[in-house]
């Protein structure tokens, strides 16, 4: 199997979670409802923090004028992400993770050197990711 192959497959596979939770948020109750929103979270933490590392790691092979600053940059939204979980608001951390997501793809969009076909695969699992998320704060809203 191609690596190309393989990064899409688990690419796909990683926005599973994400809908799982939301769909465990709106059908279970109790305490398998309570892991279900406790785990959008942190799911969603660590698949931000791994991104950031990712933009850490695209820096190391392409020495290019911005590296100090995306450098500092994917430090700071890994600190953002662990921030925005320490409100220990469920809601509001999921949306400050999206407005993460968002900010992450915008940045990497920008800077990056990336092959065409991963760009546009990292713009459509980032639209995935911000589906789940509205999808999940609109449980939150909706009182699901």
């Amino acid at each position: 199997m191609s690596s190309r192959l393989m990064t899409q497959l688990l690419g796909y596979a990683g926005l599973l979670p994400f809908f799982g939770f939301c769909f465990g948020f709106a059908t279970l109750e109790d305490w398998p409802r309570s892991l279900s929103i406790q785990g959008f979270v942190i799911y969603s933490l660590a698949i931000f923090c791994f991104l950031a590392g990712a933009l850490w790691g695209q820096e190391q092979q392409v020495q290019s004028p911005s590296a100090l600053s995306t450098l500092i940059i994917s430090n700071g939204l890994v600190l953002f992400g662990v921030a925005s979980i320490l409100t220990a608001q469920t809601m509001m951390a999921a949306v400050f993770l999206m407005i993460g997501y968002g900010a992450l793809a915008w940045y990497e969009g920008r800077i990056s050197t990336l092959e065409p076909w991963y760009r546009a695969l990292r713009v459509r699992l980032t639209l995935g990711v911000v589906v789940a998320h509205l999808g999940f704060a609109a449980l939150h809203v909706t009182g699901a």
